[in-house]
């Protein structure tokens, strides 16, 4: 259960209309993958799995980065610059991640999980493990963390249930399906993301003014 104390750090309090901006961003670049993959090099995840899925990783890398580190714990001591770097250099550990899960699930969970979070955490040990051991958001950052990882990862296990069906369906091949689920999983929490931001973005309202 996701659980969040009521009180938000302004320097990580991000507004409605920019988690809606930046899931919307997430969410084109991810399609852009698939397009530029179906397209430019007529492959898909049925076809070639595996070219599509780095395909999709290249496209999406940059975006998360350079969007992620606008929302930086302690902004005053980190600068974006800086916060980008950290983003760049946690991709070999998200793609340790990513090798992890093709193995465990077959699906791309490394970016949703290291790439966002080392932008803007750092190396803070006590915000990781309260965001992805205890699951207990507390900024609407956290949430825009928090939520789409774990749903990749709960898409995924999803995604398997058809794997061992004898349906003889070409989808149902490792790691096709896990990665659909994978996908399906991130975007549907990022929307549920944005829906718990919603009310948090009408308090700060008040408190403003």
């Amino acid at each position: 259960m996701v659980k969040a104390s009521t009180t938000e750090n302004p320097s990580q309090s991000v507004s409605p209309m920019q988690t809606f901006f930046i899931h919307l961003i997430c969410g084109v670049g991810l399609a852009v993958g698939l397009w530029v993959a179906h397209n430019f090099y007529s492959i898909s995840l049925i076809s070639n799995p595996s070219r599509t899925l780095r395909l999709i990783w290249v496209t999406m890398c940059p975006l998360v980065i350079l969007f992620y580190s606008c929302f930086r714990k302690n902004p005053e001591k980190c600068s974006y610059l800086k916060a980008v770097i950290r983003g760049v250099l946690a991709l070999p550990i998200g793609a340790l991640v990513n090798a992890l899960g093709a193995i465990a699930l077959g699906a791309p969970v490394g970016i949703q999980y290291f790439v966002p979070a080392a932008s803007v955490f750092g190396s803070s040990w006590e915000d990781w493990r309260r965001i992805f051991a205890h699951t207990k958001p507390n900024a609407s950052v956290d949430y825009m963390i928090c939520l789409p990882a774990h749903g990749a990862v709960i898409g995924a296990w999803f995604g398997a249930w058809p794997m061992p069906l004898d349906w003889e369906r070409p989808w149902q091949e490792w790691p096709i399906c896990v990665s659909y689920g994978a996908m399906a999983g991130y975007l549907i929490t990022m929307v549920l993301s944005f829906v718990l931001v919603l009310p948090r973005g009408r308090q700060q309202h008040p408190k403003a003014d």
